[in-house]
């Protein structure tokens, strides 16, 4: 680059700066703007467009178009070479725009004279903020320096689109108006408070700067910094193989030349150090997010840490930027860790994740804290900022942030009536779940940590449908000891207080990945090595289990159930282990349990169709409603295109339970049903009327359920089931809610 036009390009920033500092506002001072840049670039047309929504560009300034065409002009992403600039984030060069692919002529504009055409987007970190565009009448191509020169203008425009310095015309500014995200429920429940980030983002206010010597030695003694923090990394002694690997990578991109050379040249066209680190990071990632490659678009994280990284370094705003976590805090976040979200604890109101997965051992904690939690909720990061006003509705995976005042006040209403129906719940907590027709359902509780103990009691549970013993390795950087965890069983079993517990052995692979343990790659992790798959392949850690929940018991009765059995001998298998291990146990002198039940839970339809043998032998059966209801309709839970196309009450997958509740009642084997659907109360009632008696839930749901379960006959509900199965009907929902409708209310 010429040192004619660095000075140019620096010249245009501080023109721009100047602009930008004056105290025009909206319009006035994007007209301003477009008319610098077109004079400084020497062309007749510089057109600002801006997004009005996630899907349509507005024409919001421009120098040498129509005047008229302005906020009139509209276009949606992809649409025309503006449309493909804002979707690709890429730049369009071009002699013979009308010639081009995709161009779209829109008359209102004039534009039709003007043959050259250059678009930048204006970007930031991945978010889409609009396109700048220059044009001339001369059909020629911009120079490589003039694309780079509209780039760093584009890039300080966008900064000053973040901070809402260019709100045109019916433009609002970022972060000041209501949004609403639609994502999926992580965690039932609603919540009202104010935004607490877990990374706080990096707010640049100064993208010009005056002396490009200044900023290059910041760039490079903060890059020296970053560089050495990821070296310290790599010497630490717990790394294995893989995890070192991983890091090279990163290592890699931090020492990358080309990187900071980029960087530097950003700053001698006029960008401050910050500004430059996040232009090349906005450039590089609209790149590989355009890669075929899944590698290449997985390095999207690393370049992101690595740029927040050096950020942080550079504007000191660290992780503890001195705010003050406000009162009834709704965590947001692009995804966190089980151990990360202990740490908060209950101090949190609700969780907000733009990654996350419903069966994710984060969504696990956020239930057994009774958190909401909504998960996939794209760009709220983006939007998001530290004490604004936030509102978290789990059960439709709605989030509204800054919401007007008629949203706050229904929603607030909505909380007012859970609360309320709380209460009439607490009501119930001692009594029965008795249908009017005298049919008992035993309503049992799922758990996963010693935060969820005190619920058994105020929830009405009669005992742990299911614990969830996974949970203790995934929170711990390394593998737990056996007296470690037989310290943690022996607690469970004291919170209960003599009811009983079911103990789920270690449920790892699909979305479980231990921390410690290498991950496969594999292409269906859910179908793939997992529960007792991989208990049976490594049976020293099986067997440390066992020993911890034989010797936790301490001569009192132990419950445990093998997860994810798809066939016979995987229970038999599993089944001798524990008796060997009872057998040396007793030997060694230790106290065994005075009771042991070895019971199996039934999350594949292989299982159901397995010998009368296996029903007999089992002590009892866990339904996993979860994983059962995916596999049965080959629908992967994690994916909400195809998870909620399937009813639990299609009467398909109802006889099929309903097969199971006969094989078990030929044997007399115990047979309970735990999942999400059955804290549902309408499929709580279905799952009731199907011959189904144990039912284990989270403990919030126990009174919901019982409450309904409490003012209906199953035998008549059952009908119902029938009359639609006669009927040739899919699904059962519709006549059990229409006859749940015409019921008295209690």
């Amino acid at each position: 680059m010429s040192e004619r036009s660095e000075s140019d390009s620096r010249k245009l920033l501080r023109r721009l700066r100047d602009v930008l500092a004056t105290p025009a506002q909206g319009q006035e001072r994007l007209d301003q703007i477009t008319h610098l840049i077109a004079d400084s670039m020497r062309t007749e047309v510089c057109s600002i467009y801006l997004f009005r929504d996630a899907e349509t560009l507005e024409l919001c300034a421009t120098e040498g178009l129509n005047k008229s065409a302005v906020h009139q002009t509209r276009m949606k992403l992809g649409e025309g070479l503006v449309g493909r600039v804002a979707r690709t984030g890429l730049p369009v060069n071009t002699a013979n725009a009308p010639a081009e692919k995709g161009f779209r002529f829109m008359p209102e504009t004039g534009e039709e004279i003007y043959s050259s055409f250059l678009g930048v987007p204006i970007q930031r970190v991945g978010e889409k903020l609009g396109v700048l565009v220059v044009q001339s009448k001369t059909a020629r191509e911009f120079s490589d320096e003039e694309i780079e020169a509209l780039e760093v203008v584009a890039m300080v425009l966008a900064e000053m689109t973040e901070l809402g310095a260019l709100a045109g015309e019916g433009m609002q500014a970022l972060h000041k108006q209501p949004v609403m995200f639609r994502g999926g429920t992580g965690q039932e429940g609603a919540a009202e408070g104010r935004v607490w980030l877990h990374e706080p983002r990096v707010v640049i206010t100064n993208p010009v700067a005056d002396d490009p010597l200044t900023e290059i030695d910041r760039i490079r003694e903060a890059v020296g910094v970053l560089r050495v923090s990821v070296d310290d990394l790599l010497e630490a002694e717990s790394l294995d193989k893989d995890q070192k690997a991983v890091l090279e990578a990163y290592r890699m991109f931090a020492h990358s030349r080309g990187w900071l050379r980029r960087m530097e040249e950003d700053i001698q066209r006029g960008l401050s150090a910050e500004a430059a680190v996040e232009k090349e990071q906005s450039t590089a990632r609209a790149r590989l997010e355009q890669a075929q490659d899944s590698y290449l678009r997985d390095r999207l994280h690393d370049l992101d840490d690595l740029s927040n990284r050096l950020l942080r370094i550079l504007t000191g705003q660290g992780k503890d930027t001195g705010a003050t976590m406000p009162d009834n805090p709704i965590l947001v976040a692009r995804n966190i860790g089980p151990a990360e979200l202990l740490d908060y604890g209950r101090k949190l109101k609700g969780v907000v994740l733009e990654e996350g997965s419903v069966g994710s051992h984060a969504a696990i904690v956020a239930r057994a804290l009774a958190i909401p939690m909504v998960i996939h909720a794209k760009r709220v990061i983006s939007e998001a900022l530290n004490g604004d006003h936030v509102l978290v509705d789990g059960d439709q995976g709605v989030v509204h942030l800054r919401p007007d005042d008629t949203v706050a006040r229904s929603f607030r209403d909505k909380i007012a009536m859970q609360a309320e129906a709380q209460k009439r719940y607490a009501s119930l907590r001692d009594l029965p779940a008795i249908s009017l027709d005298g049919q008992e359902v035993a309503l049992y509780m799922n758990a996963g940590l010693m935060a969820d103990l005190p619920s058994l009691e105020g929830s009405g549970a009669q005992g742990v449908g299911l614990f969830r013993t996974e949970l203790q390795f995934l929170i711990r950087n390394q593998m737990p000891k056996r007296d470690e965890l037989a310290t943690l069983y022996a607690r469970v079993m004291d919170a209960a207080k003599g009811r009983p517990v079911a103990f789920r052995t270690l449920d790892i692979g699909s979305d479980k990945v231990l921390p410690y343990m290498k991950p496969n790659d594999e292409p269906n992790p859910a179908m793939g090595w997992r529960a007792i798959r991989v208990g049976l392949d490594k049976p020293g850690v099986l067997r440390m289990q066992l020993q911890a929940l034989i010797r936790a018991a301490k001569g009192r009765p132990l419950t445990v159930m093998f997860p994810f059995v798809a066939e016979f001998s995987e229970f038999i298998e599993a089944r001798s282990a524990m008796l060997r291990e009872l057998h040396r146990e007793k030997s060694l002198g230790h106290a065994i349990p005075a009771t042991l039940e070895i019971g199996a839970m039934l999350e594949t339809p292989s299982l159901a169709y397995a010998p009368q043998d296996f029903f007999a032998m089992t002590d009892f059966i866990s339904i996993g409603g979860n994983d059962l209801k995916q596999f049965f309709f080959a629908a992967d839970r994690e994916n909400e295109r195809v998870r909620k196309r399937y009813d639990t009450l299609n009467i398909s997958f109802l006889s099929f339970l309903e097969a199971i509740v006969q094989r078990c009642a030929q044997t007399g084997t115990r047979l309970s049903f735990c999942g999400e659907d059955a804290g549902r109360p309408i499929e709580a009632l279905a799952l009731a009327a199907m011959g189904l008696r144990v039912l284990s839930m989270r403990p919030a749901s126990i009174g919901p359920v019982k409450a309904l379960l409490r003012r209906v006959d199953l035998g008549q509900a059952r009908a119902v089931i029938d009359e639609a199965r006669r009927a040739g009907e899919a699904s059962a929902r519709d006549r059990l809610t229409d006859w749940l409708a015409g019921l008295p209310q209690s």
